[in-house]
């Protein structure tokens, strides 16, 4: 059964990685699916690669006309948005003593600042046209709880379980549903640059830091983005339509709550 078959989404930093993966799997549960990247180029190379079921569209979720644009733009090819994805984020990590004003206000900027105004343009787009939408906010094991050299990173991931929280509250009475899926360590292009972090900052060999977290997952591997398209399907479905502010742990049991 294709479970989102004539629903359409908006998912944010979707040219690679986990955003990909989501945009795949919708498609393959029959909806049509927006590319929303900040790298064109890169999104219409992924939307030609999925088919006739994506289509590509600019979007820097750090400047207001091009989150507006971008939710114009796709309520005028698709009808309607159904489903918004808020995956675009930035890594960013440092000792506290060496953390940069520049850094940190990137990092509030994508990963905090963008994802409330895009989930204030697509509500209110929802709400316009009567749309019982679904919100799904990208969390992280990192907004549970401090890490020593990640402390801006960790913050920004906890304010967007907070907002999930507040937003989930606030929308549901639109018939909104607002939650999050909070993943643990997913292998990839993301975690290849996490890990040359923690070689120059605590002396491993590059691949060690990887191999170490991968080790100590329950399940007893790092995580794929592949992992994490069934809870996004789920939250996307009329199957979540009475689940609402929650934030889902999908990382090989690393963190319980």
């Amino acid at each position: 059964m294709m479970r989102l078959a004539g629903k359409t989404a908006l998912i944010t930093g979707s040219a690679r990685g986990i955003g990909r993966a989501f945009a795949a799997r919708y498609i393959a549960e029959g909806a049509r699916v927006v590319i929303a990247d900040i790298n064109i180029s890169a999104a219409e190379a992924t939307a030609a690669e999925l088919g006739e079921g994506a289509i590509a569209l600019e979007l820097d979720v750090t400047r207001q006309a091009s989150i507006d644009a971008c939710v114009a733009a796709a309520v005028a090819e698709l009808g309607q948005i159904d489903i918004l994805v808020n995956n675009a984020a930035v890594f960013t990590a440092a000792p506290l003593v060496e953390i940069s004003r520049e850094d940190h206000a990137r990092a509030f900027d994508i990963n905090v600042t963008g994802t409330l105004f895009m989930m204030q343009a697509v509500a209110r787009q929802m709400i316009a046209q009567g749309v019982r939408g679904k919100i799904i906010n990208m969390a992280s094991q990192a907004g549970r709880r401090g890490e020593p050299l990640v402390a801006v990173y960790c913050a920004t991931k906890a304010a967007v379980i907070s907002l999930t929280q507040s937003a989930g509250l606030n929308l549901i009475e639109h018939g909104i549903n607002v939650n999050a899926i909070s993943p643990g360590v997913v292998d990839g292009e993301h975690w290849d640059g996490v890990d040359a972090f923690f070689a120059k900052h605590e002396n491993k060999p590059l691949g060690q830091k990887k191999a170490e977290v991968g080790a100590a997952v329950p399940y007893g591997r790092m995580g794929r983005a592949d992992d994490l398209t069934g809870m996004a399907v789920f939250l996307a479905s009329s199957d979540s339509d009475y689940v609402v502010a929650q934030t889902y742990n999908v990382d090989g049991g690393q963190w319980m709550s």
